[in-house]
């Protein structure tokens, strides 16, 4: 039995943590007690009552239906789903971009490798916000109204009041082409998983390059022709000053996922470009010995022993997307930040607004921290017995 005595390391051990666990205990209790018992010197109620009253203020863009008599909570619920979207669309591209930039930065090609070096030291030294004015302004400024709106492609528009796409009218067909399409994602994803099972066991795995394709075009062919191949689309078109039908992808939006993707992308590049660096030039020398052309070896044989280099410090990269992306409110695109501090100005709960941002970002930045952790096992070297 371990004898109780100052002189034990074990017991001073214990000893200081009890104390550094009551120091905080006190500090967080001396914090909450002073501001409850300011907030009712000041007659400011507390607590979270004021999710449920009317918001009273309209917002700019929503994925979900919103009215000004709608309650904050709802108001709040907008503001997430638009930090969501941002957030996810940023990622998936400048996961893209970074890519190809930091293959693009060791290319044997002169200028292909010097211009990726400029865009990835341009970016990086420039001040996001900055960069997010510069967007935002060349969209709003230099763009056409939207009466001499510039035709892209049949049905979309580019102008100062964003970017107007068609939109795939409301019918079974589609709604069955995109159940079909996250299908056959789902299955190309479980056929890769099984192939690479298979390689680590010994066994030789089929391509699957041409079975996902087929899965990818094939399910969601299918799902439309069962719900009668519908072509109805809604088509924006010019009415008075502005347009009306189809969608849009509003400067706000446009200016802020151009500006986190080319700035994220940037530093991803870096990261892609050290992880290659990291594999041994043998690698490449005893994969070209057999034939493979530089870029089936790039793709093979070099970047499945990179993503072990890289994921880890990608994680960071994703995490900064997401929480840069609250730098939305300089440019009037309506996150989560935007609209809890309409909401706090218009309540006077701002610790409750607070709070709810913090969480909100401590959520999502858990959730992403989890998945790509996971994928970062399933990716780790095991250890043969």
């Amino acid at each position: 039995m371990a004898r109780l005595s100052w002189s034990n390391p074990s017991v001073r051990s214990a000893a200081y943590q009890a104390m550094a666990v009551a120091a905080v205990a006190a500090v967080a209790w001396f914090l909450v007690s002073n501001t409850l018992a300011n907030l009712a010197a000041r007659n400011i109620a507390s607590g979270f009552g004021f999710l449920g009253r009317e918001a009273g203020f309209a917002i700019g863009e929503s994925p979900i239906a919103y009215e000004p008599q709608d309650t904050y909570g709802r108001a709040l619920l907008v503001g997430l789903l638009n930090t969501l979207r941002v957030a996810a669309v940023g990622i998936v591209l400048a996961t893209v971009l970074g890519t190809l930039m930091g293959i693009a930065r060791l290319s044997r090609n002169w200028p292909v490798a010097r211009l990726a070096a400029a865009y990835v030291e341009l970016m990086r030294n420039t001040p996001l916000l900055l960069q997010l004015f510069l967007w935002y302004a060349l969209i709003t400024e230099t763009l056409p109204p939207a009466r001499q709106a510039i035709q892209l492609l049949p049905g979309i528009f580019v102008s100062n009041r964003g970017i107007k796409l068609p939109l795939p009218a409301d019918s079974l067909g589609f709604d069955l082409a995109g159940l079909g399409l996250l299908l056959a994602a789902a299955l190309s994803l479980l056929l890769a998983h099984l192939a690479r099972r298979k390689r680590h066991s010994g066994g030789q795995a089929r391509p699957l390059g041409w079975t996902s394709a087929g899965l990818l075009v094939g399910l969601p062919l299918a799902g439309w022709l069962a719900g009668g191949a519908p072509t109805a689309f809604d088509v924006p078109r010019l009415q008075g000053f502005g347009f009306v039908g189809g969608t849009t992808l509003t400067p706000e939006y446009t200016a802020l996922l151009f500006g986190l993707v080319i700035y994220t992308g940037a530093f991803i590049a870096e990261v892609v470009r050290a992880g290659i660096q990291s594999v041994d030039r043998g690698q490449w020398e005893a994969a070209e010995s057999l034939g493979l052309p530089r870029r089936a070896v790039l793709r093979q044989v070099v970047l499945p022993q990179a993503l072990r280099v890289i994921i880890p410090p990608l994680t960071s990269q994703y995490l900064n997307l997401t929480k840069n992306s609250s730098l939305a409110v300089a440019i009037g695109y309506p996150d989560i930040v935007s609209i809890a501090n309409t909401t706090l100005n218009q309540t006077g709960q701002a610790i409750e607004g607070v709070l709810i941002i913090m969480a909100v970002y401590l959520a999502i930045s858990l959730t992403i921290s989890v998945l790509i952790n996971f994928y970062n096992r399933r990716m780790a070297f095991v250890e043969r017995q």
